[in-house]
């Protein structure tokens, strides 16, 4: 009897313990490196200034080939109309 509870308890502690390793890997994962990605901006939703702005949410036109939001590397390949170059060369 006894050594079913030691069993039990030393298999309780292993699951806890992975547990705990996973959720701590997770934890320090650090997020995909973000890229500017042009033309695909709402008016008044950049990131940052373009050519015809100096500061962050002041384009004034949707998808303005020469404003930018940041998403993640690869994403904006995806996205039609996106460009990784402003004024609208894709890439």
């Amino acid at each position: 009897m006894k050594d079913s509870r030691l069993v039990s308890r030393t298999a309780l502690a292993a699951l806890l313990a992975s547990g705990t390793v996973a959720f701590a890997q997770q934890a320090a994962a650090k997020p995909p490196p973000m890229v500017p990605c042009y033309g695909i901006n709402k008016a008044h939703m950049n990131d940052c200034a373009t050519g015809s702005n100096a500061c962050a949410g002041q384009a004034t036109k949707d998808r303005d080939p020469d404003a930018f939001v940041l998403v993640p590397r690869g994403a904006c390949k995806r996205i039609e109309g996106g460009s990784l170059t402003p004024g609208g060369a894709h890439g």
